[in-house]
């Protein structure tokens, strides 16, 4: 049995096998795309059929240097368009870590493909270009990232070589940026001056802004601190299987299969299994087939308890001293993706980690003005890419945590019940401050099963 692994230990991983998930987003016409090809272009992470592709597609365009952007604008429509249109996911790798890149469009109507990508990202590149500086585009990537909590934060300002690489314009667009992006709750935000189309402070130093004594884009990716203690954050622990072998070497054995969504689960710890509320000991915890003392998120796991209680996929084992209420009254954050509106009285299904229960939209009391986050009360129905508040019942209790204590066990998903649609993807509670608490009344019965 092995021994529990401190907070250094945990930390002591090698950095060549971190990982880092980030997205990009800009407005039209910002570069954003070749700032991805370029990153992947310098940092050797581009395989040679690959370029000879983009050297060739250039090259029929009438380009004598490869067009850096056709390295992820891969759909059709987009290479005719020059434009991005759906999120790319890019692979890559150098020496000290491993990056997941979620490459997202820029077009208002594709707001939705920004959420998507933004929302397992522990940081952001915004583009700006120097000559247009802070547009309202800009101002509504930044609110999305808050919104969705994304911890940092890079302002990448683009196309420097056509302001004659000037440090002041540089500077006003990063002074009111960063201003912005504060008021907003961004905890951290980074500028770097950059060409993406000539290299300059994406993988290589620039030798033509000497004024800038910063990371490079690529530096600032490979050593920004994104991990965190687990032992930081409440245990939760969705199930998403129960494993009874029912053989002769284990004929008791009951376990229950998931992953750690936070924290750090212990043997001997009491737990609350939710939503019944039902409470046991960790008898044990078994990793790829021995058992140890302690397991902490993003683990996957099996875990054991001393009781045999009513245990099955869809609930959650968390410590007795760091509970989370169960609630049926949801008030939520929501980004409406399908192209049918989400209207007030629409039946549901709601997915929160492993479990899925029927939902009722009660009220959608405003809809939000991105590029400030100013309210729309009371709209009729909340539209493809709309952001906006929701308050939903659902039929059985859900162990939500505030999405601004948890980003994992605080979204949800909203689907629709009679073609599996994803319409709408929610986070619990308020992400920006305390919301107030319900005061509608209580939905209407029907004779359908949705009267709860």
């Amino acid at each position: 049995m092995s021994t529990p692994a401190s907070a250094e230990e945990r930390d002591a991983v090698p950095a060549e096998t971190e990982l880092l998930r980030f997205a990009t987003a800009g407005s039209v016409d910002d570069g954003k795309s070749t700032l991805v090809g370029r990153l992947l272009h310098d940092s050797k992470s581009v395989l040679a059929d690959q370029l000879e592709a983009v050297e060739s597609a250039s090259r029929n365009r009438g380009q004598e240097a490869p067009d850096l952007a056709l390295l992820t604008d891969g759909l059709r429509a987009e290479r005719e368009q020059g434009i991005t249109i759906d999120v790319a996911y890019r692979y890559f790798a150098t020496p000290r870590r491993r990056f997941v890149l979620a490459d997202t469009p820029g077009h208002v109507q594709y707001t939705r493909n920004m959420v998507t990508g933004a929302s397992t990202a522990e940081l952001a590149v915004v583009l700006v270009d120097a000559r247009n500086g802070v547009v309202e585009q800009t101002r509504r990537h930044a609110a999305v990232a808050a919104l969705l909590r994304v911890p940092h934060v890079v302002l990448a300002v683009n196309k420097m070589d056509l302001v004659d690489y000037a440090e002041p314009v540089f500077a006003a667009i990063a002074e009111e940026f960063t201003a912005y992006a504060a008021s907003l709750g961004v905890p951290e935000t980074t500028a770097v001056p950059i060409s993406a189309l000539e290299g300059d402070n994406v993988v290589v130093a620039s030798a033509h802004m000497d004024w800038y004594g910063g990371p490079t884009v690529l530096e600032h990716l490979e050593t920004v601190r994104v991990d965190r203690d687990p032992s930081d954050d409440p245990a939760r622990f969705p199930v998403q299987y129960v494993i009874r072998p029912q053989t002769a070497e284990h004929p008791d054995y009951r376990g229950y299969a998931g992953q750690v969504a936070s924290g750090v689960l212990r043997t001997g710890q009491r737990v609350a299994v939710l939503p019944s509320g039902r409470t046991s000991t960790v008898a044990g915890i078994d990793v790829l087939g021995r058992e140890v003392d302690e397991a902490w998120a993003p683990q996957s796991v099996t875990v054991r308890l001393a009781d045999e209680l009513d245990v099955s996929r869809g609930d959650m084992i968390v410590p007795v001293d760091a509970a989370v209420g169960a609630v049926q009254d949801v008030e939520a954050t929501v980004c409406h993706l399908d192209d049918e509106p989400l209207r007030p009285g629409d039946r549901v299904l709601l997915k929160h980690t492993t479990r899925t229960v029927k939902a009722l939209v009660k009220r959608i009391p405003s809809r939000l003005t991105l590029d400030d986050l100013s309210p729309h009360p009371e709209p009729e129905a909340l539209e493809a890419n709309d952001i906006g508040r929701v308050v939903l019942r659902t039929s059985e209790p859900l162990p939500l945590d505030p999405y601004a204590d948890s980003r994992r066990t605080g979204s949800f998903l909203l689907v629709d019940p009679a073609d599996g649609t994803t319409r709408t993807a929610g986070m619990a509670g308020d992400p920006f401050a305390g919301s107030a608490g319900d005061t509608s009344p209580s939905p209407r019965r029907d004779d359908d099963g949705w009267d709860f």
